[in-house]
């Protein structure tokens, strides 16, 4: 009985926890925005800045397409010209396949040099990305 009961409330306790918006955060450690379980992206101050759908395609407060994550990690903005990728590792590319960032395993956010520009924990390493480095958001 008493390990049923444990289970239940360690299902419970990750379930919670995966229905909640996950905090995006600058390197101060202060809030930037929020990226919710849905792919409803908001700013600091809670207003729906856009969207990521479970597909790829990304969109703005209006509605309007303004990017798609291929399957294949490739970013493309909304004119489809592409504009960057997303590689397995958390490595961030350009579309002149420049290195310009990565998103570690932990959610830190890293630039080209290594430096921490910021934190996405709990989030998928393709959103943090299109949020923090190919400026839809």
């Amino acid at each position: 009985m008493r390990r049923k009961l444990f289970l239940m409330m360690v299902l419970s306790a990750f379930l919670s926890v995966g229905a909640t918006a996950q905090t995006v955060r600058n390197a101060s450690n202060a809030t930037i925005g929020k990226i919710e379980t849905n792919g409803t992206v908001r700013n600091s101050s809670n207003a729906m800045i856009g969207r990521i759908e479970s597909n790829g395609t990304v969109r703005n407060s209006s509605n309007a397409m303004i990017g798609r994550i291929e399957s294949d990690g490739t970013v493309r903005n909304g004119s489809n010209a592409m504009i960057g990728r997303i590689e397995r590792d958390g490595t961030v590319r350009n579309g002149s396949n420049a290195m310009i960032g990565r998103v570690e395993s932990d959610g830190t956010v890293r630039n080209s040099s290594n430096a921490t520009i910021g934190y996405a924990r709990g989030i998928k390493k393709e959103w943090a990305a299109v949020f923090f480095f190919f400026g839809m958001f």
